[in-house]
């Protein structure tokens, strides 16, 4: 579990290091205009909309632990290559390599979380994967910031070396990782580990936590960079260096909530935690509607709207250790790779669909907008508690199972009454 967070971070911190900065490196440095800079950001979501469905099944067939080592692989010569392209045709082909290895990580590196936990540490774990995730974006964009010159193409040059270099030493540190057989919740049902979509969207649990999933990131992070910081320029006057702010505090927000939220998190229902986050959000988007809409001081426009970005902070800290052990925990034995994988294509839809929305009406729509992206987190409260109807006791809230274990004093370390817990 150390080496896998290890590479959680690793990935992160890679990521972080290069994306800030893809376009003002394709479009300024090199000189290939704009277009270019967007259809290479518009590259990276088509290669991991693209390898995700096979991935799924490579990772159920091979075991995650080989299918993250070619992501590895992958991913590393994209960065190399791309810090070395010089035209449109080798900057789309190097992005392309690069945008599938990284979309191939997330669901690789999330079951083998899965291979080495159980319900009971489920949660911890994929909540530590999420800060550990946020802290190395955060790292990443801050070196790298440091590093970068536009001045001279040699500073991304050896930004994307370092990234490169990044993943291969993460090769070499997974490598050494051995994967246990993995550990199952007692309520999923066992079917072959050569499942097929068909049989995934059978499950009628996941198809519901798919659509809640796509609202989630749809409404959330689709937003981020796109929609919310253009309404925040357009309507709010936010300043560049406010927009800074604003999202310092939503990684600052994630790091200091992440660990104090866990333990109120693990002994609720994952549905009512998921309700929870939507109307949180709702929150979040009327401070927004205030921020632009309303008639106050650009101070208090400023710190509405810094505190949007704080408040959809508090909500991804609730997700983390909720949504991905969901998701585990729905999938029958054998199949966690492909539901991951599924559960991956389905955010990575949303972060395309949502800022293609979102700008436009940012931008200037002002009034639709904020009213649009408030029923949605009202849409994900109502979500959430119609999926709560379908999972089983255990699902939606494993720590009530472990309890009533716990309770008879009947199991033993061999009894299968704790295993099935």
């Amino acid at each position: 579990m150390r080496r896998i967070h290890v590479g959680n971070a690793l990935s992160a911190f890679g990521l972080g290091f290069t994306v800030p900065y893809l376009y003002v490196y394709v479009a300024q440095v090199r000189g290939l205009g704009a277009v270019t800079a967007g259809l290479v950001l518009a590259v990276f979501a088509v290669a991991a909309l693209i390898v995700l469905p096979f991935a799924g099944r490579a990772i159920v067939r091979r075991g995650p632990l080989p299918v993250l080592l070619a992501a590895l692989v992958t991913a590393a010569f994209g960065a190399l290559s791309l810090g070395l392209a010089g035209n449109a045709t080798a900057v789309l082909l190097s992005a392309a390599a690069l945008g599938a290895g990284q979309a191939v990580m997330q669901p690789a590196l999330a079951t083998m979380i899965v291979d080495v936990s159980t319900a009971g540490t489920r949660s911890r774990a994929f909540a530590m994967q999420f800060f550990l995730q946020n802290l190395g974006l955060g790292v990443g964009g801050l070196i790298g910031g440091h590093l970068v010159d536009t001045t001279r193409v040699s500073s991304f040059t050896l930004l994307f070396s370092i990234e490169a270099a990044m993943f291969l030493l993460l090769v070499v540190v997974m490598a050494t990782v051995r994967m246990p057989h993995s550990p199952r919740i007692g309520d999923a049902p066992a079917r072959s580990a050569k499942g097929s979509w068909k049989q995934l969207l059978g499950n009628r649990a996941m198809v519901q936590l798919c659509v809640l999933g796509f609202v989630l990131f749809f409404a959330c992070y689709g937003q981020f960079e796109s929609g919310l910081s253009a309404y925040g320029v357009e309507a709010a006057g936010i300043s560049t260096s406010a927009l800074g702010t604003a999202l310092a505090a939503n990684t600052a927000m994630i790091v200091v909530a992440q660990f104090a939220v866990l333990k109120f998190v693990e002994r609720r229902r994952r549905s009512r935690v998921i309700a929870a986050v939507g109307l949180i959000w709702a929150v979040a988007w009327v401070a927004a509607g205030y921020a632009g809409l309303g008639h106050g001081s650009q101070e208090m426009a400023t710190a509405a709207f810094v505190s949007t970005y704080a408040l959809f902070g508090l909500g991804e800290a609730m997700l983390s250790p909720t949504v991905a052990p969901l998701v585990a925990d729905l999938a029958p034995t054998g199949m966690a790779g492909q539901y991951n994988s599924a559960f991956a294509l389905v955010k990575q839809l949303a972060l395309a669909v949502g800022p293609a929305v979102g700008g436009p009406m940012g931008a200037a729509l002002h009034a639709p907008y904020i009213v649009t992206f408030l029923l949605f987190s009202l849409g994900i409260t109502y979500l959430a508690l119609r999926l709560g109807r379908r999972l089983t006791p255990a699902q939606d809230q494993p720590s009530l199972a472990k309890s009533r274990v716990v309770a008879t004093g009947a199991a033993t370390p061999t009894d299968p009454a704790r295993a099935h817990a």
